[in-house]
């Protein structure tokens, strides 16, 4: 999934836990070992907020191309088809 993408930016509220569980299993997806391997060159930065944020993931393309995901309503595997849906799509 990573090969994709050159910056994984994740911002969730800590405080509200509720809403963020898709974030965390994200981050997980991101650093498992084979996704790291895969593009050892991608960013991922982790921002925790304070205030009433919703949960979003901020995803750069090889390519350049930036997507907002909003993580309330999306699950993490959701989040990965999406993201292997649109670098397959890069590929070709």
């Amino acid at each position: 999934m990573l090969k994709f993408l050159s910056k994984v930016k994740i911002e969730f509220n800590a405080l509200n836990t509720g809403r963020t569980a898709a974030c965390f299993e994200f981050l997980a997806l991101c650093n498992a070992r084979r996704a790291r391997e895969s593009n050892p060159g991608c960013q991922i930065a982790v921002k925790r907020r304070t205030d009433d944020f919703y949960p979003q993931i901020t995803v750069t393309f090889v390519n350049g191309t930036e997507e907002v995901i909003d993580a309330a309503s999306t699950p993490a595997q959701d989040i990965r088809e999406k993201i292997l849906a649109k670098g397959r799509m890069l590929e070709t």
